[in-house]
């Protein structure tokens, strides 16, 4: 099993579609560090010799990746709380943030919908 910016890689799919699995790298980048690496993209993960591990070990060190990237993320998200920012607000309000509509859908981020008020039972005169 390879081992890769402290993430196992899944060893029965194919390398380009095993790096996704490393939090920042999406296809497109790991077209890029694998032609770096001169690795084949259909190499399955378990076919990948020693040292076309530690080739790509090496690439992805140099990028921000993993645990760098969730930090400066999450840094960027607090600055635009903490200066006020429109942004930010809805950050914070746990609101769609880039202009989607909210009068119907944006469920995953309001949360589950409720069931409108419990209807009062009507008084009994006797």
């Amino acid at each position: 099993m390879a081992r890769i910016a402290g993430v196992d890689l899944p060893r029965e799919k194919q390398i380009h579609i095993g790096l996704t699995y490393i939090y920042g790298i999406g296809r497109p980048l790991a077209a890029q560090i694998l032609k770096k690496a001169g690795v084949t993209a259909q190499t399955r993960v378990k076919d990948l010799r020693e040292d076309e591990v530690v080739k790509l070990r090496e690439i992805i060190e140099r990028e921000k990746v993993e645990g760098d990237l969730r930090k400066e993320v999450s840094m960027n998200i607090k600055r635009l709380v903490d200066i006020g920012t429109y942004r930010g607000l809805r950050h914070r309000k746990g609101l769609p943030v880039r202009g989607q509509r909210t009068k119907t859908n944006a469920r995953t981020r309001k949360g589950p919908k409720g069931m409108g008020k419990a209807r009062k039972t009507p008084m009994r005169t006797a």
